[in-house]
């Protein structure tokens, strides 16, 4: 399956290449990377052997290419690099919203993998939600991803839309909380330093609790909340009339809804 072609280094495709280097997945000589404004885990992967902006005829070496360019920008980066690669180059792309058919069409008719991950990636801690026709590309996107955390195969493409809600972007909703937790803690009296501290460490610890416990969360709540006391009393803020409910039922949709409009 190496080597391996990175288009795009960003964000999520360094994250990528941070955590196969740390946990030994693939070594740097088996990475290629085209970027033109490369970041640090590129030029870290440099330093560990890989390729970084190859001539477009050494692309053809590549068994597996990452579609990781921003999802505006696929159709372009397909039709630069698809004529260059080889006929039994697999595609995986972690193009929000972006069809397997379309991807296929674009690269020439090649196997296509779908892919939303995290950039937990980068630690070891990701999340990916896998979907492919074939099971070559699915088998292969397994193997890129199950090295960088926790891995759902589904069955049915368009549940990649709710997977990009309830996954690929939610980490960004659990920054938002913390955020405005330490505000809130900052607006109580707590110094910012104490607040961000206590909000994170707490958080961070409750999220390994669940992990490690296994337990439903609604049952840690309840382990948590003892009646009439704070905590009950914030719960009652925050679970009003279903106000935290519906408000992620409420995110999740738009979520959903712009992960099908950046696929047209």
């Amino acid at each position: 399956m190496t080597p391996i072609l990175m288009l795009g280094a960003g964000r999520m495709g360094g994250a990528m290449i941070e955590g196969w280097l740390a946990a030994g997945a693939f070594e740097g000589r088996e990475l290629m990377i085209r970027d033109p404004f490369p970041g640090p885990a590129a030029i870290a992967a440099v330093q560990a052997g890989a390729v970084l902006n190859p001539p477009d005829g050494d692309l053809a070496q590549a068994a597996t290419v990452v579609l990781a360019v921003k999802p505006q920008m696929w159709r372009e980066a397909a039709a630069e690099f698809a004529p260059w690669l080889s006929s039994g180059a697999v595609i995986v792309s972690i193009a929000a919203g972006v069809k397997a058919a379309d991807i296929a069409k674009a690269f020439g008719g090649r196997c296509v993998a779908r892919v939303m991950p995290t950039t937990a990636a980068a630690i070891g801690r990701g999340t990916a939600s896998l979907y492919a026709d074939e099971p070559a590309a699915l088998a292969r996107a397994h193997a890129l991803f199950e090295p960088l955390g926790a891995v759902v195969a589904l069955t049915d493409e368009n549940l990649m839309h709710a997977a990009t809600a309830v996954s690929g972007s939610s980490p960004a909703y659990l920054y938002a909380f913390i955020e405005a937790l330490e505000a809130a803690g900052v607006a109580a009296g707590l110094t910012p330093k104490d607040a961000q501290r206590l909000a994170r460490s707490t958080l961070t610890g409750a999220a390994a609790l669940l992990a490690h416990s296994g337990e439903d969360p609604a049952e840690l709540r309840r382990q948590v909340t003892s009646p009439g006391g704070t905590t009950q009393a914030a719960l009652d803020v925050l679970l009003a009339d279903g106000a935290l409910p519906e408000l992620m039922r409420e995110a999740v949709v738009a979520a959903v809804r712009r992960s099908k409009e950046l696929g047209v």
